[in-house]
């Protein structure tokens, strides 16, 4: 089926939206795009501006009659809000068709995290031995320490590091810029991966716009190279638990709460904009708790 011609522009618009303005992962804007394409290919011919809230609603019955999981038609009704909501700013549309309709109602899950021993044995069976390996280190080491997402850490230059006062600014979800802290320890292994370490992977200039973490031919390191590498160490020890990059920034959050940071504090850390993504870990503080005292109080 042909997909209207205008309605294409609008998405290569939109896409070049999401990734300049939005600062939106490479995963998440070709997540985005491909809803809102299969949402254009089912109108076919139809320009967007020709679609109403009825309409709208025909689609949302078309896909509940494909066996999808809530969570991907919750995702799939997301993305294409943020798509005529964008027309919307853009004033291509008059109205939004989308902003009466309310998705699937999601159970609540608590994030994944991981223990400080079980960190500390992922990070101590990093063999350090090779360039690539102590790069390595120095990445989960950062992920751990500061909350960052991953999309941030591979994001960073030389510009963004500020050792002198422990500091390195990123650049969140919507382009949002914050300070992540680290420590003293943390501090030696990245200044030591940059005075002799990163030449041994590949010999660049050091420019203020230089990527920091590179892979062997100076490009900037990508995100899937750093789940990689994560996955073969946790492999190796055989834990039995899922761990991604953003487990390590669940378990900074976690850890915080747990020893009492304050919450408005944790949010600015991880650069939330609402304060109600970062409560989820007070729940799971909370939980672990629970688990802590039914299994060492003898009444419980």
């Amino acid at each position: 089926m042909a997909v209207n011609e205008k309605s294409k522009d609008y998405l290569k618009n939109f896409e070049l939206y999401l990734k300049i303005e939005k600062n939106f992962s490479t995963h998440t804007i070709k997540a985005y795009c491909a809803d809102v394409l299969v949402f254009l290919i089912w109108a076919s011919d139809k320009d967007v501006k020709e679609i109403d809230a009825k309409k709208f609603g025909e689609y949302l019955y078309f896909i509940q009659q494909m066996n999808y999981s809530k969570t991907t038609i919750a995702r799939k009704i997301a993305s294409i809000r943020a798509f005529y909501g964008f027309l919307y700013n853009r004033e291509i549309i008059d109205f939004n068709p989308t902003d009466t309709t309310k998705g699937p109602k999601l159970p609540k899950t608590l994030p994944d995290f991981l223990t400080t021993e079980e960190i500390e044995t992922i990070l101590t069976n990093v063999k350090i031995q090779s360039p690539a390996g102590y790069r390595n280190r120095v990445i989960f080491e950062l992920l751990w320490v500061s909350g960052m997402r991953i999309s941030e850490l591979s994001g960073l230059n030389y510009e963004n590091l500020n050792l002198e006062q422990n500091e390195i600014r990123v650049f969140g979800k919507g382009a949002k810029e914050r300070i992540v802290l680290i420590p003293d320890k943390t501090k030696e292994l990245l200044k030591n991966y940059i005075e002799n370490v990163s030449d041994l992977i590949c010999k660049t200039n050091k420019l203020p716009d230089s990527p920091l973490f590179i892979n062997n031919h100076g490009y900037r390191l990508q995100n899937q190279s750093i789940r990689k590498a994560l996955k073969q160490v946790v492999d190796s020890i055989e834990l039995n638990k899922h761990v991604t990059p953003h487990v390590f920034r669940h378990s900074f959050a976690t850890r915080l709460i747990e020893n009492g940071a304050d919450l408005r504090v944790v949010q600015e850390l991880l650069g939330h904009a609402n304060i109600s993504n970062t409560q989820i870990y007070t729940h799971v503080s909370m939980q672990r708790l629970k688990s802590v005292y039914e299994a060492a109080h003898p009444r419980a």
